[in-house]
């Protein structure tokens, strides 16, 4: 084994993706791509109004000293979903070192953005840090939703040390409607396993909705929510669920119905891949 003063430093990974839309015909189209390093942007061809945007991270997963920015934005009366071509795995750092990644999403008037990535992946001896900033215009509309798996269970996996910070700041006209922040460290598993933090889940997932009609779905997402799960109307146009399963799968079988319902449409292909 290396000392840690001299052990090699891993190559790392950068990426930077911007994607916008706008309207045209009464279809959004795009508006403007960029996409470098270890960031990339597909453009499928769905039916419906929507612009749908699947990013991949060709450097197939994170690690200490990675970086990652993206800004994704759609223009007025537009609506983009962007979303994972899968799950995003979080893997084991050298020491000292830490994978960032940092979005910004911009909604502007009568717009929409379904932010829609698959599960955040931990594992062991894993360090990432993950910022999430959101600027929305009068009666835009923001879904947002964020799965994340400490380890998987099915593989027998556990997140014994790590180091996780994650942390969403939505502003609806300049001011700040939505903060919310999760901060895992050391043991995690052992974290989770308290009552009042997880309960024994290894599966979580924050669901945050804000537009007018925010409070039209508390009634039908509360029918939705699973033993282990809640939602509530934080203030009005404000809608926030959270959702823990014991693993992936079980946080899947809660998690679709709801995006579904908030979106109105059939989740993006690419989670049923």
């Amino acid at each position: 084994l290396f000392p840690q003063e001299t052990m090699p430093r891993q190559p790392r990974a950068l990426g930077r993706l911007r994607v916008s839309s706008k309207s045209r015909g009464g279809r959004s189209v795009l508006d403007d791509l960029y996409q470098s390093g270890a960031s990339k942007a597909l453009l499928p061809r769905v039916s419906g109004p929507a612009l749908t945007a699947v990013s991949l991270n060709t450097a197939g997963g994170i690690t200490g000293g990675d970086r990652f920015d993206a800004t994704i934005s759609a223009g007025e009366n537009s609506r983009l979903t962007m979303t994972t071509q899968s799950a995003e795995r979080i893997y084991r750092a050298q020491p000292g070192e830490v994978g960032r990644m940092s979005t910004r999403l911009c909604v502007a008037e009568g717009a929409r953005i379904d932010w829609l990535p698959q599960e955040t992946i931990l594992f062991d001896h894993c360090a990432f840090e993950r910022r999430l900033s959101a600027d929305i215009s009068g009666s835009g509309r923001l879904l947002l939703v964020e799965p994340v798996l400490a380890g998987r269970r099915a593989s027998r996996e556990e997140v014994r040390t790590a180091h996780f910070s994650d942390r969403y700041e939505i502003r609806r006209d300049g001011e700040l409607v939505f903060a919310d922040a999760t901060r895992l460290n050391g043991d995690v598993a052992r974290h989770l396993d308290e009552r009042f933090i997880a309960g024994g889940a290894r599966a979580f997932a924050s669901v945050v909705y804000i537009a007018d009609d925010a409070e039209s779905f508390l009634a039908p997402l509360k029918k939705l929510m699973p033993e282990r799960g809640g939602v509530s109307l934080i203030r009005p146009g404000v809608l926030f669920a959270r959702l823990l399963a014991a693993d992936g799968y079980l946080l899947r079988q809660s998690l679709v119905p709801v995006i579904e319902r908030l979106q109105d449409a059939l989740i993006p292909r690419t989670w049923t891949i």
